[in-house]
């Protein structure tokens, strides 16, 4: 068993590379589709060994290269050779590296099948390998006849007569089977979505040049929002395959199952990402002399053939099968340390929850609030993963130290850099202690995403700071002891955000005035009223105008705090799960319903944002990091999780019915009432830590469109 690993490897990027010139010179882009020569391309395939992967069994290198031929729009089934290796004795594998057998894979629902409908390819085929779902073998079976089926796909699908003389057994088990299926819809995926890919990178350019009422298209902000959608489900998707790769490489228990989110994945992303190509390039990726219509071709063939391939589902595996989404691995150190987390949790659960104050207690003892510090400083000098870690378990297990947590990751790294000797010595121990109640005075009426615009005012008079305007949706206001306030030092500085200064205030300060508001999660929020307060400058943390710089080191826990986002949906997905395993048939309905379709879907979706969160955290320790994959994974994974969550209240409601709109006093309520209150906190996941509208802005600006 191999380690779990996760992306393609240098050498597997090469081998994709040199596809890529090879069907670029033997065939073009996807223009070429209608007149393609697949015999010859085929040949120029065997001289380059791109039939070798299947016998050493190289799916990363095999996964590489059919997404270089989904960009090209270009069919030849390498894939399809791949798996007839896998199955095949050496002598049979011989013949398929060297050409000689040129297979097709087909899905037949009964052993006796003779005619396949819907191949692609099969100009210069020579055999099918019939799988049958369930059968301990597969056969490879002589082609005796090809009638072209026009139609979708291009260069056309074909009606394959084979014959049963000369057929030859491959496979050792109804598993082997089942693993050759698996990777041939996996196949199919990826092609289609490096189809998607290649189109969606051609509506990026184009954004960038077309010109229309006096600007370029991707300065309109319906373009961008367009554009960044696109954006993170392909990335999504991109990921998904590789962790897919990954564990069939492992060769683990979870190989199958990942698989199949990414197929599910594709399925339900790929078709949004080609249509809101084909609308940002307009009348221009709409006529044949452009790829996109190839691509489009493609990329719906593909897609529809792949819902013809029946295997077990997403929903059955976790379901009937008791099986959990795959997990992540950010290495020994780290999931060892996770392994300690649990092991503290579960001995400070009780019925109900857990005890508040002896896992704080026993959190500061061991550091964990200060987790990331120095030891000097009572800190551990842990790693990012072991953050994430430490974030993704509490936010799992419910643990009571939420605001203990979010003091030492919004407050505790900005005062270490930035704070005086007193401030440290006054405000640390509380921070390492879990005792730190405060709350952020950052939003305003008219500065909540765009924190830049804040007004509220801060006038310097001798030794102190006077202090005038308003804070809004300051959560926990009527319980802190000290607001993190961001103010207006400097009103003419340009640029706006070079005049904000940070200062740590006490919530007694004479002219602070608090509002409350009951938000639709049930949580008080508070509108903060600040008038002539008057402040030492000792209360300062960091340089005057310098706040942006404190704000950004406060904020670095950004990608900490959104592994937590996907591990809470995490929790709401297992807890729906005990629900449904109880009795499936009368959640769910047989295989293929809609509430089956929709568990799936949304599975999916949340292994997408795990998978993104992961990249993003190894992209933090890797200082060589570069390109709009790695930079933009963060803010991808929170658009991702943010949209998710409102989507999974939605969808228990759909999978589960009234029971779970009824909260946890009502008999009868599913989930003890903790499904209502996720549907009722969704939107604060989507708005809390800036619109995810501004967010695709950001993506959108990263991929090199214009501002508004």
């Amino acid at each position: 068993m191999r380690a779990l690993t996760t992306g393609f490897g240098a050498e597997a990027e090469e081998f994709a590379a040199s596809v890529a010139g090879v069907v670029e010179s033997g065939w073009g882009t996807a223009v070429a589709a209608p007149a393609g020569d697949l015999p010859t391309l085929a040949e120029a395939a065997v001289a380059q060994g791109w039939y070798e992967p299947g016998g050493e069994g190289a799916l990363d290198f095999l996964a590489a290269a059919v997404r270089e031929l989904g960009a090209r729009a270009c069919p030849l089934p390498i894939a399809d050779a791949y798996v007839t290796a896998r199955l095949a004795d050496d002598a049979t594998r011989a013949r398929v590296a060297s050409g000689e057998v040129r297979p097709l894979v087909a899905v037949a629902p009964r052993p006796d099948g003779t005619v396949f409908e819907h191949l692609d390819a099969a100009e210069g085929a020579t055999h099918v390998l019939r799988l049958v779902p369930g059968a301990a073998a597969a056969e490879l079976l002589p082609i005796e006849r090809t009638d072209p089926a026009p139609g979708l796909a291009v260069p056309a699908w074909s009606r394959v007569t084979v014959t049963t003389e000369g057929a030859l057994t491959c496979g050792r088990g109804a598993e082997d089977v089942a693993a050759a299926l698996s990777v041939h819809r996996l196949g199919l995926a990826i092609r289609a979505l490096g189809a998607a890919a290649r189109v969606h990178a051609l509506a990026v350019e184009h954004a960038k040049v077309r010109r229309q009422f006096g600007r370029a298209i991707g300065a309109f902000g319906a373009v961008q929002q367009r554009v960044a959608a696109c954006q993170i489900d392909l990335a999504a998707g991109e990921r998904l395959v590789e962790d897919a790769v990954g564990h069939v490489l492992a060769g683990g228990p979870d190989a199958g199952l990942a698989a199949e989110l990414a197929i599910r994945f594709v399925r339900d992303t790929a078709p949004s990402i080609m249509f809101g190509a084909q609308h940002t390039l307009g009348a221009i990726g709409y006529f044949e002399e452009h790829e996109a219509p190839w691509l489009f071709r493609r990329v719906h063939a593909d897609l529809s053939r792949l819902e013809t391939l029946r295997a077990p589902g997403v929903d059955r595996a976790l379901v009937e099968d008791g099986r959990s989404l795959p997990a992540s691995n950010l290495g020994p150190v780290a999931e060892a340390f996770r392994e300690e987390v649990r092991a503290l949790l579960a001995a400070h659960r009780r019925d109900g929850g857990h005890d508040a104050e002896g896992l704080r207690a026993e959190m500061a003892g061991r550091g964990l609030f200060a987790l990331a510090w120095p030891r000097a400083e009572g800190g551990r000098e842990a790693t990012v993963e072991e953050q994430v870690v430490l974030n993704e378990e509490m936010k799992y297990a419910r643990g009571p130290v939420d605001r203990a947590m979010s003091a030492a990751m919004l407050l505790g790294h900005s005062i270490l850099r930035h704070g005086t000797p007193e401030q440290k010595a006054e405000f640390l121990p509380l921070i390492r202690e879990g005792r730190m109640a405060f709350c952020l005075g950052y939003s305003e009426p008219e500065a909540g995403s765009d924190l830049a615009s804040l007004r509220t005012a801060a006038v310097r008079d001798g030794d102190h700071w006077v202090v005038n305007g308003q804070k809004s949706w300051t959560t926990r206001g009527q319980t802190a002891s000290h607001v993190w306030l961001a103010v207006r030092t400097d009103p003419d500085a340009r640029p706006r955000h070079a005049g904000i200064t940070i200062f740590l205030v006490p919530m007694d300060t004479p002219g602070i005035q608090i509002q409350r508001h009951v938000a639709l999660s049930g949580e008080i929020s508070c509108t903060v009223f600040y008038d002539d307060v008057r402040i030492p400058d000792s209360m300062r943390v960091g340089e005057v105008n310098g706040g942006w710089k404190v704000i950004g080191d406060a904020l670095a826990a950004e990608r900490v705090i959104m592994g937590g986002v996907a591990a809470t949906l995490l929790r709401q997905l297992d807890d729906l799960l005990d629900v449904l395993r109880r009795d499936p048939a009368g959640t769910l309905g047989p295989d293929g319903s809609r509430p089956r379709a929709r568990l799936a879907s949304l599975a999916a979706r949340l292994q997408a944002a795990r998978v993104l969160v992961l990249a993003a955290t190894r992209s933090m320790n890797d200082a060589a990091a570069s390109g709009a994959r790695v930079r933009l994974a963060a803010p991808m994974a929170a658009v991702l999780s943010g949209e998710l969550a409102e989507d999974f209240g939605q969808g228990m409601l759909e999978i589960l019915g009234p029971a779970a709109a009824l909260g946890p006093d009502a008999p009868g309520a599913a989930g003890a009432g903790l499904f209502e209150h996720g549907l009722r906190l969704a939107p604060m996941f989507v708005i809390g830590g800036g619109t995810n509208d501004v967010q695709r802005g950001i993506i959108a600006r990263a991929l090199g469109l214009p501002r508004e």
